[in-house]
């Protein structure tokens, strides 16, 4: 230990033991250090002495720490990549190890920035943000996973929070989440602040801010005060960053083994995991959060207008030769009457629906689908020879159906069920040739074996079904049911041991 640093509390120790009347022996058996460096500083020799230190290694790497300081602070970089760079620099240098010793002795002895404590008044303000870590489910009619941004708010005073996974980022969705929060919450507050987050703010300068149009109705509607922080200052709202990583453990750590498969599901499961953690007494107190939001909180929020907020949009679209027209902000179709080819059409839709217009009168309604390049069509207004084209190839629902009863009773039940998903069966049609393909692949035997595991697993879709087969888990299942023993005469019950 000759050749290391010690603290100045073993230095302490070595000189009252000596005072003491210890050996050099002794005092070394005692602290852990060298009985050398215990001599050396009992005869006077301080740390600039020993030949650690006569050597210009310390004052080398010191002058690298400011610039270590900048790296740091970039994406990536740690304190190992910079040690093997000055390694290669200077490879007698120090270790590891006492290149991170001397690095945290001198960021300690630089000044610290001080912390403010907030006082937060009960009914002030609703700080809100996204989670950096998206939530997800699974699409069964695909098996695509759907990831979701997380939206968190949180009631400072009181810590009373709100988490909802929604559809999308977008600023239809985000309202629509405000909307539920302030239901949950049963109230309002008199200010929402949040980061500068494109979907609320438009502009932000050093003295003001610019909130976008839809913000603005929002918060109007409301009557509540809009409020953004310094761009890059995740201290002006500390209640809701710290909440994010609450959601983080409390929320997504008890969801990483479950899985959904719709949007609705998963945010009932939120929600239950969301009440646990309102209902939890908090770090040495008697009451939860909904306690003290319920006591102090609740009484001072604004009442909720007798209906939510819903913004509607407006655009154009012209009826193109497939029957569709397109909602540009989501680049997805949605059907008209063929009748209206070539005709100019207006959209009007919110978060939830899809209407199309011609003047007065409205041709079509849509439930809104967000998947881009997707189409969602009305077997009604499609022409009658667009309906007979796909006959002409021999897709039928009776084709499909002759096709999964060849391969037994699980097929044919997992066949209907997909046709059965769509108003529109011919829809369907496509995944049941997915489905064929599958069957012809693998063989009627693992394809039936696969369509039960599907159907029991409550997956009944070409994605479900292609994976199960691509894993081999339909041969897991046959191997571990031809384990079990059959009944036939020869064994014995136990009337034969009475």
């Amino acid at each position: 230990m000759s050749n290391k640093l010690i603290s100045m509390e073993k230095i302490s120790l070595i000189k009252q033991l000596k005072a003491k009347g210890h050996s050099i022996r002794s005092i070394s058996r005692k602290t852990g250090v060298h009985r050398k460096t215990v001599g050396q500083y009992l005869n006077g020799e301080s740390l600039e002495n020993t030949p650690a230190a006569k050597d210009d290694r310390l004052s080398t790497l010191t002058s690298y720490f400011p610039y270590y300081d900048r790296e740091l602070s970039r994406v990536g970089v740690t304190r190992q990549l910079l040690w093997k760079e000055y390694r290669e620099l200077h490879p007698e240098g120090y270790s590891y190890t006492q290149f991170c010793e001397h690095y945290s002795r001198y960021r300690l002895s630089l000044p610290r920035d001080a912390v403010m404590h907030l006082e937060h008044v009960y009914g002030d303000c609703l700080e809100i943000d996204f989670a950096g870590k998206p939530l997800s489910y699974i699409d069964k009619s695909t098996g695509e996973e759907i990831t979701c941004p997380v939206l968190v708010c949180v009631l400072p005073a009181s810590g009373y929070t709100y988490v909802e996974a929604l559809v999308s980022a977008h600023s239809d969705y985000l309202f629509r989440g405000l909307n539920h929060c302030l239901e949950y919450m049963g109230g309002v507050p008199r200010n929402v602040l949040s980061d500068n987050m494109r979907q609320i703010v438009q502009k932000n300068s050093r003295y003001e801010f610019t909130f976008t149009e839809l913000a603005v109705q929002w918060s109007l509607f409301y009557d509540t005060n809009l409020e953004a922080t310094r761009i890059r200052s995740p201290r002006d709202k500390p209640s809701v960053e710290n909440h994010v990583h609450i959601s983080y453990l409390r929320i997504y750590a008890r969801l990483r083994n479950e899985h959904f498969f719709n949007l609705e599901s998963l945010n009932g499961r939120v929600r239950e995991l969301l009440d646990e953690h309102n209902d939890c007494p908090l770090s040495r107190r008697t009451e939860s959060r909904r306690d003290i939001f319920l006591t102090c909180e609740r009484p001072l929020l604004s009442p909720l207008p007798k209906e939510s907020f819903a913004p509607k949009h407006t655009t154009s679209a012209k009826v193109q030769k497939n029957c569709h027209v397109e909602l540009g902000e989501d680049k997805h179709f949605y059907s008209v009457s063929y009748r209206y080819i070539g005709q100019q059409t207006k959209l009007i839709y919110d978060c939830l629906y899809v209407e199309v217009y011609i003047g007065m009168d409205r041709i079509a309604t849509h439930r809104r689908n967000s998947r881009q390049w997707g189409y969602t069509t009305l077997a009604e207004h499609l022409p009658a020879k667009h309906r007979c084209q796909l006959e002409t190839r021999g897709w039928t629902r009776e084709y499909f159906e002759d096709i999964a009863l060849k391969a037994g009773s699980y097929s044919m039940e997992l066949f209907k069920t997909v046709m059965d998903s769509k108003k529109f069966v011919e829809q369907t049609y496509r995944s049941c040739t997915g489905l064929k393909r599958l069957m012809e692949q693998y063989g009627k035997d693992r394809f039936e074996n696969a369509c039960r595991i599907a159907l029991q697993a409550g997956g009944a879709s070409y994605g479900f079904v292609a994976n199960i087969l691509k894993n081999g888990t339909d041969k897991i299942n046959t191997q571990a049911s031809i384990t079990t023993i059959p009944n036939h005469d020869n064994i014995r019950g136990e009337a034969e041991y009475k």
